[in-house]
């Protein structure tokens, strides 16, 4: 065995007490913002200042100088206060529908669009995530970078509120300084921030809750559900598909690996028992960043051989590559990415097809330090099969042999293949049903994405009493060629407040009452009584002075 460098496990990361979990029953707001300062953030150790109950800086904070807990729980307060309490719901309720709106999906997306519906008035919103409490979302289960793969300084849930940022929260908890180091945002942390975000702006989720089809009635959603083994139905106005990459038609698995045993191969996009392949030999397929950093943790974990297979030539990484083109690179207005022509849109896409997804270097780094990480390029698996218990298979005139098999092949876009959609998805528009593209610009994995409206929702693809589609916002991977990125990552959060503004107008629209409105343009005024003017009033018939 090839002598291997010592490493931290992950697993053992992922079990610190960094991890924080949802405020539990009986725990009030302002608890939970000092339970939030004592975190050791991200993983990170935690700063000296941090307080600790019993510590020096516990007296001082008693004695005027408060902690960084408590200042971020004064920071927030103080920014609920002038940031005023959301309006009341102003939706003109019914009596057949249990929901206005129902986000599936109680990740860093869902929490941020409730939030956003909150601050406009719009209530009776039902958040559900098929995951346990604390497990919404991927930085906590199937996320393995030491880092966000996207810059620290782009905006995030908070929009318009940046008291409520991860910086603001970060710099309360660590300093200026602290925040100014990072080279970008720890995952931990940022799970630790989405935690604290949900709590602060009170977003309730309703957990192990699985919408198992969307059902149209009229104009509105019978949602099928299953709770806790328990399946029950609740209608709603609105739907919004914050399901994550996984909501999109699910990991893109290559078809020799369905045909081994399950316990002999994992897809990154689903938990991977790591401690389990110490002294084993792994094989990566493919080799983008879910890849790199799943055979990272593999060699961290004590495997005795990593190798990966990437059918290309080369590994993309940041400045390995030409820029994009420039209706691709402002940051500052990507959410307009949505007015570009088709043509424009297309291409676009049609470039990151045809383009090697670039890697960030420090994730190649992490598995090239290990002197047992082998990269072969130009190569593929073949003949894949089972022998004595482990997987065989060819790369080129070689046999190889391996203990288990991790498929980083990132994830498909078919939305036939989404159960709560198999009774609706053959009405959904897709590119393909839009759009022609020139002559040697086809694309079959293109053209089954939906063709998105402007607000995110479903568009019918030719067929009459479709137009419950316009009620159904699909905010995850599928949406990534409509909106030029891959919708339901960070930098996708400043789509938030059009999807916001796009449920909120058609709501605000259908709960106006035109025959009220006749009535009332129609009544005749009553006059308004004069006590408070009354002593004013110049009595008649008097002869002016």
């Amino acid at each position: 065995m090839t002598d291997k460098r010592s490493k931290t496990p992950e697993s053992s990361q992922q079990t610190r007490p960094t991890e924080s979990r949802p405020a539990p029953a009986g725990l009030d707001r302002r608890d939970f913002f000092r339970g939030a300062g004592l975190l050791t953030v991200g993983g990170l150790s935690a700063t000296a200042g941090l307080a600790q109950p019993g510590t020096s800086s516990d007296s001082a904070a008693r004695a005027g100088n408060p902690s960084p807990s408590e200042q971020l729980d004064a920071q927030t307060l103080r920014a609920q206060r002038w940031a005023g309490q959301a309006p009341r719901d102003w939706v003109r309720p019914r009596p057949d529908v249990n929901h206005n709106v129902v986000i599936v999906g109680g990740g860093q997306s869902g929490v941020a669009i409730a939030n956003g519906l909150k601050r406009k008035g719009v209530g009776n919103v039902e958040v559900i995530d098929r995951a346990d409490p604390g497990q919404a979302g991927i930085w906590r289960t199937v996320a393995r970078m030491h880092q966000l793969r996207t810059p620290k300084v782009i905006p995030g849930p908070e929009q318009d509120n940046p008291m409520l940022s991860v910086r603001a929260w970060f710099e309360t908890l660590h300093g200026p300084d602290a925040f100014d180091a990072l080279d970008r945002i720890p995952r931990l942390a940022w799970a630790d921030y989405v935690d604290w975000f949900q709590q602060v702006n009170g977003i309730d989720v309703r957990y192990r809750t699985r919408l198992l089809e969307i059902e149209p009635q009229g104009d509105l959603l019978r949602l099928h559900l299953e709770a806790e083994g328990v399946r029950r139905v609740e209608t709603t106005r609105k739907v919004v598909l914050a399901n994550g990459y996984a909501g999109a038609g699910g990991p893109n698995v290559p078809g020799f690996l369905r045909s081994l045993p399950a316990d002999l191969w994992t897809h990154t996009a689903s938990p991977v028992r790591f401690d389990a392949l110490a002294d084993k030999v792994v094989a990566i397929v493919g080799a983008g960043s879910s890849a790199f950093d799943a055979a990272a943790v593999a060699l961290e974990n004590g495997a005795s051989e990593v190798h990966m297979f990437n059918r290309r030539p080369y590994v993309g990484y940041p400045g390995g590559q030409s820029a994009p083109p420039m209706d691709r690179g402002h940051p500052n207005v990507r959410e307009m990415a949505h007015e570009l022509p088709d043509a424009v849109r297309w291409r676009n896409f049609l470039r990151g097809e045809r383009n090697v997804a670039t890697v960030p270097t420090d994730s190649i780094e992490r598995a090239v330090s290990f002197d047992n990480f082998r990269l072969h390029l130009d190569s593929s698996l073949a003949g894949v099969r089972t022998e004595s218990g482990r997987v065989a298979a060819r790369v080129g005139d070689d046999t190889w042999r391996f203990d288990h098999v991790i498929a980083g092949t990132g994830y498909r876009i078919d939305l036939a293949t989404q159960p709560e959609l198999s009774g609706i998805h053959e009405t959904i528009a897709r590119w393909q049903d839009r759009y022609q593209p020139e002559a040697g610009e086809g694309s079959a994995a293109g053209g089954i994405h939906p063709y998105l409206g402007a607000g995110f929702e479903f568009l019918p693809r030719d067929m009459a009493g479709t137009g419950y589609l316009r009620n159904i916002h699909c905010f995850n991977l599928s949406a990534a060629l409509s909106f030029g990125k891959p919708v339901g990552d960070i930098p996708s959060t400043v789509d938030h407040p059009r999807l916001v503004a796009a449920i909120t107008r058609d709501l605000y629209v259908e709960s106006v009452d035109t025959e009220a409105h006749r009535l009332f343009i129609s009544a005749p005024a009553a006059p308004a009584n004069p006590a408070p003017y009354q002593r004013a009033i110049q009595p008649q018939g008097l002869d002016a002075a």
